[in-house]
C-alpha cells in the first residue's frame, strides 16, 4: 500500500482513482464494508483504490474538550487499512488550514487535483468542508461539475442488546462496549480482536513477589484500553504468541498504582520482555476488579483467574 501524509507527497501521475473519505477509527465492519465496495469499484473500472483519512479526530480542532479516545493509533490504523488490500492511503493532518477549507476547496485540492478521482464512495452520515457545511448533495453537485461520480455505501447494521433493536456499527458503539468490558461484542463489530500495543517497562514487581510475574505496558500504549478488570488475552512479541491473563486498572488492593495500567501474566513461560514492544489481543472478560483483604486471598483469586483464562483460551482451540 502506498502511504502519503500530504497531497504534496502524491505523485503527479497518480490515479485515476476510486476514493473513500473518513476517520476510519478502529477500521470496524462499517469501514470494511465501504472499503470492500471501494475495491470492487476500482477493479471494475480499472482505477486505483484510495482512502483519505485524518491523523486526528476533527473535534481536536473544533471542540478539544469533546474528543473521544481513539480506538487505534495512526500506526495501527495504517496497518489495518493495509490489511484490507486498499492500494493507497492519504492521511491528512487535520489542522486549522484543513478545517477552514470550503467544500469546493477540499474537493478541488484533494479529490480532483491530487487523486484524480472518478468515483467517490462515502457513508450515509458524510459531511465535509468548513464546519461540516458540505453534505452528500453538495458532493454530488461538485462531482457533476468536476467529472466524478458519488456513491453512498449503506450502513452496516447489527443487533444491539435484547430489547434495543438494531444499531448502525460505529466507532462510538465499539467504545461503549469496550468501556463495559464487553470484549466478545466489540470483537464482532471490529471484525478482529481489540488490541493495545506498547513497550514493556519495569513495574513494582508485586506480581513477581506473589508468584505471578507480569509484563507491564508503558502508560501511553497504542489502542483503546478496555474497562478495568481481568481478561483472557494473547500477547504477541517477535513472532511469538503467549496465552495470558491480563489485568487492567489500578489494582485496588495496593495504594498508589496509576489508573489504567495494563499488566500481562504470560501462562507457563517467563520470557524477558523488558524494553520490547508487545501487542495484547483481548479475547474475553473474566471478572471486575475488587479489593482483597490481605495477600493470601489475592493469591488464591489470581490462581483461579489464571485457570479460568487457561480453560477459556483452550476452548477456542477446539
Amino acid at each position: 500500500m502506498d502511504f502519503f501524509t500530504s497531497p504534496a507527497d502524491v505523485s503527479e501521475g497518480f490515479g485515476p482513482s476510486a476514493v473513500t473519505i473518513g476517520k476510519f477509527d478502529g477500521v470496524h465492519l462499517g469501514h470494511r464494508a465501504v472499503i470492500a465496495d471501494l475495491e470492487r469499484t476500482a477493479r471494475d473500472r480499472d482505477l486505483v483504490s484510495a482512502v483519505v483519512t485524518f491523523d486526528r479526530h476533527p473535534l481536536s480542532i473544533l471542540r478539544p474538550d469533546a474528543v473521544p479516545v481513539a480506538l487505534t493509533s495512526n500506526q495501527q490504523k495504517r496497518e489495518l487499512l493495509e490489511q484490507t488490500g486498499v492500494e493507497a492511503t492519504l492521511m491528512l493532518t487535520f489542522d486549522h488550514h484543513l478545517q477552514s477549507l470550503s467544500p469546493e476547496e477540499f474537493v478541488d485540492t484533494i479529490l480532483v487535483d491530487t487523486l484524480q478521482a472518478e468515483v467517490v464512495l462515502v457513508g450515509t452520515d458524510f459531511r465535509f468542508g468548513v464546519r461540516g457545511s458540505g453534505t452528500i448533495e453538495t458532493l454530488r453537485e461538485l462531482g457533476a461539475h468536476r467529472g466524478f461520480e458519488v456513491r453512498i455505501v449503506p450502513d452496516v447494521v447489527l443487533d444491539s442488546p435484547p430489547g434495543d433493536g438494531t444499531r448502525r456499527v460505529s466507532s462510538s458503539w465499539v467504545r461503549e462496549l469496550l468501556d463495559e468490558g464487553r470484549i466478545a461484542d466489540a470483537t464482532v463489530l471490529l471484525g478482529r480482536r481489540p488490541a493495545v500495543r506498547g513497550v514493556v517497562v519495569h513495574g513494582e514487581r508485586r506480581g513477581r513477589e506473589l508468584g505471578f510475574p507480569t509484563a507491564n505496558l508503558e502508560p501511553r500504549s497504542e489502542g483503546f484500553v478496555p474497562a478495568d478488570g481481568i481478561y483472557a488475552a494473547r500477547v504477541t512479541v517477535g513472532g511469538e504468541v503467549y496465552d495470558s491473563a491480563v489485568s487492567v486498572g489500578n489494582n485496588p488492593t495496593f495504594d498508589g498504582v496509576p489508573e489504567k495500567q495494563v499488566e500481562a501474566h504470560l501462562l507457563d513461560v517467563k520470557p524477558d520482555l523488558y524494553g520490547k514492544e508487545v501487542t495484547v489481543y483481548f479475547h474475553d472478560w473474566i471478572r471486575g476488579n475488587v479489593k482483597f483483604e490481605g495477600l493470601d486471598a489475592l493469591v488464591v483469586q489470581i490462581a483461579n483467574d489464571v485457570e479460568a483464562v487457561r480453560q477459556l483460551l483452550a476452548s477456542e482451540r477446539v
